[in-house]
């Protein structure tokens, strides 16, 4: 044969022996002939290393094993060839000085006399090292942050990786080095350190992967050489070349079974009881390394006696183990070969992993999801279990929904998983109005709410290129195309796709996201965005007028159709010579804005409308400026007539132009100073007029204020009549705000408006104030401008938002659904008020505390508000005298309920409310705040007290009710003087003539003796002393590795780590202060009552909840 040579030079290179030029014999030259290429690379670069290697790496002949893998890994090949040699020679010296490696890998210093090898018995060897490790005399080189064992964990796998390799032509199977080897790793790994676990585990899971690379080599040449005996046979009966192929078909078979031999006793003895081990990250290393060797070596592990580890592990409760499942099991069904073997596997464990994608850790669902994917490529689930899945569309975590979306569409939309149906349609199945078609069949689920809509569109988005088809959208909803018929649900579903779809397609948000910073984007992005802003442009050109006008009289329709000239590029219209389709937009939005009523349409139409007057230029700005002012003019005649329609008593016309103006003034100033007057007679004149109707005077006549103040403040020169007319409008306006506040004696009177009306006038009387307010104008020309009510006035102010506040969950449900109820809910009433106290429009000292006193008492979103407001008083010196003050305002509650009812389960509430309110405030003083308020605590318990005496024993429940929490809060040294004092209060009085009555008391002072005596206040006193943080525990390495309580097996009691670890993360939180962010930020913006729908306590609104995962057996038990 012409490559005999060359096949004679690669095996006398592999060859060990030193004789390497020895002449062959002619038989050896025959056997040659029948020979195959081995797999050996690695022996190939030692050789290479030994002949190569710069004398700068050369190895150390006096430098151990462990000093190799401690370095930088380039002696490690060298390293094992000269141990491999040394083995050779001698085999009980080698053997040593390896398994005295294997011990200083673990950080024992242990090493077996030479002579003492075949006697040493492992658990002796074992007992000794865990010893060591008990004694603290262990080093942990693998968890270690020096930069000198930076490498150690790769060097070591890699140590091992290389010495499998070198000894796979000898030393492997002779049944002594590596089962001795294994032997101790083994034992290793099931002791109590968690450092020899986590070194044996990692040992001897690399060496089933090196036993794996050696044994697919083996069987590679079992392959060619049953291919060679295949042909022989066909030859010859019998022979020579027949019976030394025979032979090597049977050694190399054996070879490979001893291979997988030493794979099943690492796996029952290691990997068994490792993969539930007590630490997360020695579990996750066995289920990584069983998917890579049910990967890598299917004909042994892909089987259901190993597969169903990793089914077991997606229960497990530590979200890297799920995770590192998961992706295994990906990568198994990725291959097409291995689906038919996990057939039972799926079906066994197929709910579990459609459970994980709903996993409470995000980064596993969005595994989980890929899985799924992979199982519905394979079609071995039924459509109907994916029904939870689809609910995920509409989650909180982007990352999940974007994760089902891309399944949806790979599902549903593309069908890439059902071939049967995509051959059966031809052609046609990718394209944009089939892709389009199957979108509208899923958004009609969602038809009756446009928020979840949008949900869906935004999580698909990225995927479907069918929704960047302008072209194709438009054209169906023109019914451009007659096969495609579209229902009136469709038709808005796809309106709603379109205008979400450009919007995504330039760059905004179309859901909220959780992060609220302002999106940055590089030039490329912005390039892109440009460029879809033209497409969209072009394809909308000619057909924008054709789409208003066929939908411009459907309200579910025009305010997505109406927005999207909003992300146009209107310069386009010039240059495309197209001002006829822009001067035919303007006037179709004009009359859309005159037909409909409703919020959204309107507020629709303004935006596009000031969008098309701002953005345009030249002569089609000039149209647009001029179709707003015709505009104008045309809702202010309107106006004028409904008055005198609402004079005969029809109000709706009124009440439609009134929320058109209202919204206009919204986004500019509308010139109606003829129509203000009309305003004030209308309110004047007809006192029985909607309430709905009464909101929307009220709020364009606030608004109308507002615009002519700021023109007024922005002009250079200002002249006495427009002082004189602000300030007739500013009375007007507030004339008829506090007509409507009532007052609290006047039943009839007080409750002369309904629930939304209230709201409107709480809020606008507010905003007010606040605009006015005496320090916007103070040492400024426009002094007389600055304006503060008088204390009558704002009590009746907070008595009408109280009135709101307790207005109960059922009848504020009832108006969810009605317009601009996010601007008139309980949420926007606590914000007018607390915008009060921030920007000191009012006095402080009578509406602060009114509003602290109802911290507790209105769900989660009011206590949020007004959380944010302590967080702004707390920041004033005179704070402690508003929290009592608040403390009181609750206390007095709870004195008239009991003036009313001798009911307890009535009075009960109130008293409650109380505690609540002391627990929330004195909680506020937490960590180093309690030193740092020490005197301000102090001051709240001691006037505490001082008004609980007052009239006593009346009020002593406010020594229990309120007092107690803060008194809680002090070092035990004011505690003492405290109860002195109180103890003091009592000493001429017979406390026995009202037991009742002094039961509060004698209930304070028992509570005040039992935290003295405990000395509960001592740590903070000491701390205080010292000055500085608690100290932490000592994280003393051979002290961490055991636990006297142990459990069933003796590994368990290493798990006192673990709770080491969780008790430091609690103190690392001691001494946190709270976030003082300014609430006037989070007000300033009236804005802010539109946007701000908060739910009103944790069971409103949707929470996600993740699967819980089972606690893992065994070990972790």
């Amino acid at each position: 044969m012409e490559d005999h040579p060359e096949t004679s030079r690669n095996r006398s290179k592999r060859n060990r022996s030193k004789n390497a030029t020895e002449e062959r014999t002619s038989e050896e030259v025959e056997e040659r002939e029948d020979d195959f290429e081995e797999v050996r690379p690695k022996s190939k670069r030692n050789r290479a290393a030994k002949d190569d290697t710069p004398a700068a790496v050369l190895l150390n002949p006096n430098q151990s094993l462990i000093d190799v893998i401690k370095g930088n890994g380039v002696q490690i090949p060298q390293a094992v060839k000269l141990w491999v040699e040394r083995y050779e020679k001698d085999p009980k010296l080698a053997m040593v000085e390896l398994l005295t490696m294997l011990f200083e890998a673990c950080g024992a210093k242990y090493s077996i006399k030479k002579e003492l090898l075949d006697e040493t018995d492992v658990d002796d060897v074992v007992v000794a090292l865990v010893n060591l490790a008990r004694n603290g005399e262990v080093e942990d080189y693998q968890s270690s942050k020096r930069k000198d064992f930076k490498h150690f964990k790769d060097n070591l796998i890699t140590f091992w990786d290389n010495l499998v390799t070198e000894c796979q032509n000898g030393p492997l199977f002779d049944k002594v080095l590596f089962d001795k080897c294994m032997d101790y790793i083994i034992a290793l790994s099931c002791t109590p350190p968690r450092v020899y676990r986590q070194v044996a585990s990692l040992m001897g899971l690399q060496l089933v992967a090196s036993f794996i690379t050696v044994a697919k080599a083996l069987g590679l040449q079992r392959e060619t050489t049953q291919r060679q005996l295949n042909v022989e046979k066909k030859k010859q009966i019998e022979g020579p070349r027949l019976e030394s192929l025979n032979k090597r078909l049977s050694a190399t078979h054996d070879k490979i079974l001893v291979l997988e031999d030493l794979m099943r006793k690492i796996f029952t003895g290691l990997f068994v009881h490792r993969y539930r081990d007590i630490d997360p990250n020695i579990r996750t290393s066995c289920i990584e390394s069983l998917g890579v060797w049910v990967l890598s070596y299917p004909s042994l592990f892909l089987q259901d006696l190993y597969l169903k580890y990793l089914g077991w592990t997606l229960n497990d409760k530590n979200a890297g183990v799920r995770k590192t499942s998961v992706q295994a099991l990906k990568k198994l069904y990725d291959v097409d070969d291995n689906v038919p073997t996990l057939g039972l596997f799926t079906e066994r464990f197929s709910n579990r992993m459609i459970e994980l994608a709903d996993d409470i850790d995000v980064s596993v669902a969005v595994c989980a999801i890929g899985l799924v994917k992979q199982l519905l490529r394979h079609q071995l689930l039924p459509d109907d279990d994916l029904g939870p899945l689809y609910d995920l569309l509409i989650d909180d975590p982007a990352e999940i929904r974007r994760a089902i979306g891309e399944l949806v569409y790979d599902h549903l939309i593309a069908q890439k998983f059902n071939n049967s149906q995509s051959s059966s349609k031809g052609s046609d199945d990718g394209s944009s109005e089939v892709h389009l078609s199957r979108m509208l069949q899923i958004l009609r689920e969602f038809s009756a709410d446009p928020i979840l809509s949008i949900y869906v569109i935004d999580d698909v988005w990225e995927y479907m290129k069918a929704m960047k088809d302008w072209k194709c959208i438009i054209s169906m909803l023109l019914d451009a195309n007659p096969l495609i018929e579209l229902t009136d649900d469709d038709a808005t579903n796809l309106v709603r796709l379109l205008s979400a779809s450009v919007r995504k397609a330039v760059g905004e948000r179309i859901v909220p996201a959780s992060d609220t910073r302002k999106q940055y984007y590089n030039k490329a992005q912005k390039e892109i965005f440009e460029n879809n802003r033209r497409d969209i442009t072009i394809a909308m050109m000619k057909n924008y007028p054709l789409l208003l006008r066929k939908f411009m009289a459907d309200k579910s329709k025009v305010p997505s159709l109406v927005e999207i000239i909003v992300h146009m590029n209107l310069g386009l219209y010039s240059l495309k010579r197209q001002e006829s389709n822009f001067k035919n937009v303007l006037q179709l939005m004009k009359q859309s804005f005159f037909i409909h009523g409703d919020k959204e349409a309107l507020r629709s139409c303004v935006k596009a409308i000031k969008f098309c007057s701002t953005e345009s230029q030249g002569e089609l700005k000039d149209y647009a400026l001029n179709k707003l002012k015709n505009l104008e003019d045309e809702l202010i005649n309107k106006l004028k007539s409904a008055v005198k329609e609402a004079a005969d008593g029809d109000e709706y016309s009124l009440l439609v132009n009134l929320k058109r103006l209202y919204e206009l003034q919204l986004a500019w100033s509308v010139p109606i100073e003829s129509l203000y007057e009309d305003i004030v007679k209308v309110l004047h004149s007809f006192r029985n007029v909607d309430d709905e109707v009464v909101s929307f005077l009220l709020l364009n006549m606030y608004l109308h204020v507002a615009w002519s103040l700021q023109s007024i403040v922005n002009s250079e020169t200002v002249s006495e009549a427009s002082l004189t007319s602000l300030l007739f409008k500013r009375t007007a306006l507030f004339e008829e705000l506090e007509y409507f506040l009532g007052t609290p004696s006047e039943d009839k009177e007080g409750n002369k408006c309904g629930n939304q009306l209230a709201c409107r006038v709480c809020i606008i009387l507010a905003e007010a104030w606040c605009l006015f307010r005496k320090t916007n104008f103070s040492s400024t020309k426009l002094e007389h401008l600055g304006y503060c009510p008088d204390t009558s006035v704002l009590q009746r102010f907070w008595k009408l938002c109280e009135q709101q506040l307790n207005i109960s969950d059922e009848t504020e449900d009832e108006e969810t659904n009605k317009e601009y109820i996010e601007e008139t809910n309980r949420d926007a009433v606590m914000i007018a008020s607390a915008k009060l106290v921030v920007s000191s429009a009012v006095p402080r000292e009578y509406l602060t505390p009114e509003i602290i006193s109802h911290f507790v008492m209105h769900g989660t979103s009011v206590a949020e508000i007004v959380k944010h407001l302590i967080t702004v008083i707390k920041k004033n010196d005179d704070f402690p005298v508003i929290f009592l003050e608040a403390l009181k305002r609750a206390y007095d509650r709870h004195l008239v309920d009991l003036s009313k009812s001798d009911d307890e389960s009535f009075t009960s509430k109130s008293l409650i409310e109380c505690k609540d309110l002391a627990a929330r405030l004195s909680g506020t003083f937490v960590g180093a705040a309690r030193n740092k308020h020490r005197s301000d605590i102090l001051k709240i318990a001691r006037d505490g007290i001082e008004y609980a005496f007052v009239d006593s024993p009346k009020q002593l429940s406010f020594l229990e009710g309120a007092v107690l929490h803060f008194v809680s809060k002090l070092p035990v040294v004011d505690i003492l003087e405290i109860l002195k004092d109180v103890q003091s209060r009592t000493e001429n009085i017979n406390t026995d003539e009202d037991p009742s009555g002094w039961r509060p008391y004698h209930t304070f002072v028992d509570s005040l003796r039992e935290k003295y005596v405990k000395n509960e206040g001592l740590p903070d006193e000491k701390e205080r002393k010292r000055g500085g943080r608690p100290r932490k525990r000592r994280n003393i390495e051979g002290k961490r590795l055991f636990d006297e309580d142990s459990s069933s097996e003796e590994e368990d009691s290493i798990s006192g780590s673990d709770r080491e670890d969780a008790h430091d993360e609690e103190e690392k939180q001691d001494e946190e202060e709270e976030d003082e962010a300014p609430l006037i930020h989070s007000l300033r913006s009236s804005s802010k009552l539109r946007s701000l729908k908060l739910s009103r306590d944790e069971n409103k609104g949707h929470r996600r909840t993740g699967v819980s995962a089972s606690k893992t057996s065994g070990a972790s038990n």
